[in-house]
């Protein structure tokens, strides 16, 4: 695959300013180190995994300095991205007028079933460098969850996978548990 151009984030929020993508709505979109890329459409599995997440978020995050967010963008201009993940937890406060840096960002649950590699890969990488303290790969077809912390330049020097009954406890909540049990049972 080759690049046509690179666009840096102020770029892209012109272009997204001026109407640019507005033929592509039901496509979805995100800029990833200054490309263009499309996003792989999303399975049952995956919205219900995502769904599960966002209430066990909201319920948790209520009357907290949390803001959640869903599918949303985060900007991170050094990296010329604005991903898109499925869940992130930022520091209550308006985005009006920006998204939200590395430095509001809390806690970033990307769920997966065909991005796996990608999330693991790239992704994992480019939430690192942003300085996102605690990364969350939900693997639908394992049925697990990969807990990525300690982020440096050069990645996550913390990883640990999580199953079943296992608890995970957020950094910026350490109440709130959640179950990856929760996401996976056919009730």
């Amino acid at each position: 695959m080759s690049t046509i151009a690179q666009l840096s984030l102020e770029e892209y929020d012109r272009m997204i300013a001026a109407g640019v993508f507005d033929s592509q709505r039901h496509r979805r979109l995100e800029l990833i180190h200054g490309e263009i890329r499309e996003m792989a459409p999303i399975g049952f599995e995956h919205e219900d995994a995502v769904d599960l997440l966002v209430e066990w978020s909201f319920r948790n995050c209520q009357g907290t300095d949390i803001r959640v967010r869903v599918q949303g963008s985060i900007g991170l201009p050094q990296r010329s991205s604005a991903p898109e993940p499925d869940v992130a937890w930022v520091r209550r406060r308006s985005y009006r007028h920006r998204r939200p840096s590395g430095d509001d960002v809390l806690l970033v649950i990307e769920v997966a079933e065909s991005s796996l590699a990608f999330d693991r890969g790239e992704k994992a990488e480019l939430y690192a460098a942003a300085g996102v303290p605690d990364y969350w790969i939900v693997d639908v077809e394992g049925q697990r969850i990969e807990v990525r912390r300690e982020p440096s330049p050069d990645g996550y020097r913390d990883v640990q996978v999580y199953s079943g009954e296992m608890e995970i406890r957020p950094l910026a909540l350490p109440e709130a548990a959640l179950r990856p049990k929760l996401l996976f049972d056919e009730e």
